[in-house]
């Protein structure tokens, strides 16, 4: 299910993914495309180890897509390049929130953290999956280069964030139900854990000691999501858990909570579908 990616307002793409489960039965014949809107409210901490947190609510798109080559459902938004029955290779993409630092404590002085744009590929290995493709185990390996969303982009390093997978449709005695869980571990290059983590020495006060965050192990993250497609509308929510103990920035003057929770729900109406039918196979 699309659960890993987590961001907030017109940046909340992520979040929006995490709970836009469509609640697709694999291996059915399904709509080419749907679409349909709704709302949706999170709760987020303002960045990773943060002890500040920001609740929203809004609008929120609904919309599935199963072409041959870019497809839009529980599983994201992706691009297919190689299928086969136990390896796929897609596009992992994701978001991350603009930070000002006037509004957080930990950061006061500092600059800004921009918003941020993650792209690379992902490679999916299907480690066992029933016969009717309701149900599956997968290891997802994407490795996604960050950028900086504004006029003049910056490259701001690499992530690696190794998952394990875990989907159930029709869970027992909830008919219709389907729950998603997502773990494993993130790794950022120097570039990356720096951006959100390093104080530099003109930002150093006697609170906030100058710091130099390396690469490496960057904490762990799971993820659970829980959804049901009804006739004309859907309902979902995710809870995710965040632990930075042991990451390499654990030290860093701007960790000021080493975990956390976060979650989300949504309800959107389908306002129209496709005519076409396809078969879908996760």
């Amino acid at each position: 299910m699309a659960m890993t990616k987590l961001y907030r307002n017109g940046f909340l793409l992520a979040a929006c993914a995490a709970v836009m489960t469509t609640g697709v039965q694999a291996a059915e014949d399904q709509p080419l495309w749907e679409i349909g809107a709704g709302v949706a409210a999170f709760s987020f901490p303002s960045y990773r180890g943060s002890d500040q947190s920001h609740n929203f609510l809004m609008p929120v798109p609904h919309f599935t897509y199963h072409g041959d080559f870019l497809k839009a459902d529980r599983q994201g938004i992706r691009g297919s390049f190689f299928d086969s029955d136990r390896i796929d290779l897609t596009v992992s993409l994701a978001l991350s929130p603009p930070v000002s630092s006037d509004n957080i404590k930990a950061r006061a002085g500092m600059s800004d953290l921009k918003a941020t744009f993650e792209v690379g590929p992902q490679v999916d290995l299907t480690v066992w999956r029933s016969d009717n493709r309701a149900r599956f185990v997968k290891i997802l390996l994407p490795l996604r280069a960050a950028l900086t969303v504004e006029g003049s982009p910056q490259s701001i390093g690499w992530v690696f964030h190794p998952k394990l997978n875990v989907d159930i449709t029709d869970l027992p005695g909830m008919a219709g139900w389907n729950l998603g869980m997502l773990a494993g571990p993130v790794f950022g290059d120097k570039r990356q854990n720096a951006y959100y983590y390093t104080v530099a020495p003109q930002y150093a006060t006697a609170d906030r000691a100058a710091y130099e965050a390396g690469a490496g192990y960057a904490g762990t993250q799971l993820l659970a999501s829980l959804s049901k497609r009804f006739p004309t509308y859907w309902v979902g929510g995710f809870v995710r858990y965040d632990n930075l103990s042991g990451a390499t920035f654990a030290d860093s003057p701007l960790i000021r909570k080493k975990d956390y929770l976060a979650g989300g729900i949504a309800i959107t109406w389908v306002f129209g579908e496709s005519s076409t039918r396809v078969k879908v196979n996760d």
